[in-house]
């Protein structure tokens, strides 16, 4: 059968009409769970590819796209988008990975092994489900992050997230092609488990409990953290704190320690207001160190 072919209203979890009204996939992820994630295309070179992904991401329910610096103009009007044009449409394009996923709490890089030895913690396809689920029960963002078809995510752009997803594949042919590996990974973060095997219910939160947070406070923003990062860097250059060529590595690594410390919003304001400090004392110099 060609589901391609089938009226939106096939498709209860498409947006045309709720799910909850039908018994169809039922395995999916609740929507208030699906509308936490985003999936990310960094510099993709073939519109295809991304009409291709939009198409994977309808297929699960998931709605929010974001594309940094496409290669292609006109990549909105992609004919691969089956099913999906109102997402190509209403996808966001920007200049940079840091402003796509400013509003999300928890990034996931992905890409193979075969060739890098990641800063972050890299985790197979099949055992990141239930971390994804830990934070979509505590109300956070999750944003996927795919790379271009030629070079994937750069080093620079990994320091933007949390962990590195790896999917696995035959070491004779590693890399995937980029509409296959939107499915692959959405399959796995958007089925939920079965009744009959979930132990945590973590998942099955109602409406009323769907915002539960951490007792700690909200996770930080990669937004915050991009802050916090300049100003940690202004710091460490009002301070002299190495040479100035080593102020891409200095920026690079503590983009990456921040992510790996996972700070609340309220830790990152109290950091924050204290290299402001000492940043204020660095530039001002005033010589009284009493006060």
């Amino acid at each position: 059968m060609d589901w391609s072919a089938k009226s939106p209203a096939h498709f209860p979890n498409s947006g045309a009409a709720p799910r909850a009204a039908s018994n169809y996939n039922d395995s999916l992820l609740f929507e208030f769970q699906l509308e936490r994630i985003q999936v990310v295309l960094v510099s993709p070179r073939n519109p295809l590819n991304i009409g291709a992904a939009a198409r994977a991401m309808a297929n699960f329910g998931i709605r929010r796209l974001a594309v940094v610096a496409p290669h292609e103009a006109h990549w909105r009007e992609a004919k691969s988008a089956v099913g999906a044009p109102d997402l190509l449409a209403d996808a966001r394009e920007t200049g940079t990975l840091a402003e796509a996923i400013s509003n999300c709490t928890f990034v996931i890089g992905t890409g193979t092994l075969a060739h890098r030895k990641p800063e972050e913690p890299a985790v197979a396809l099949p055992d990141l489900a239930p971390i994804v689920r830990r934070e979509l029960a505590g109300g956070g963002q999750v944003a996927v992050v795919f790379g271009s078809e030629k070079r994937g995510l750069t080093g620079e752009d990994l320091s933007h997230c949390h962990l590195l997803v790896e999917i696995p594949t035959d070491p004779r042919q590693p890399s995937m092609n980029l509409g296959q590996a939107v499915a692959v990974c959405l399959y796995a973060l958007s089925t939920r488990v079965s009744s009959k095997t979930q132990t945590s219910g973590a998942l099955d939160l109602d409406f009323e409990t769907r915002e539960r947070v951490n007792p700690d406070g909200p996770p930080a923003t990669s937004g915050d953290l991009d802050l916090l990062a300049e100003v940690i860097e202004k710091t460490m250059r009002a301070a002299n704190y190495s040479p100035s060529v080593m102020q891409d590595a200095n920026r690079h690594d503590t983009r990456v320690l921040l992510r790996r410390l996972t700070l609340t919003r309220r830790d990152t304001r109290r950091i924050l207001g204290l290299f402001r400090r000492i940043l204020w004392r660095l530039t001002h110099n005033t010589g009284d160190s009493h006060q």
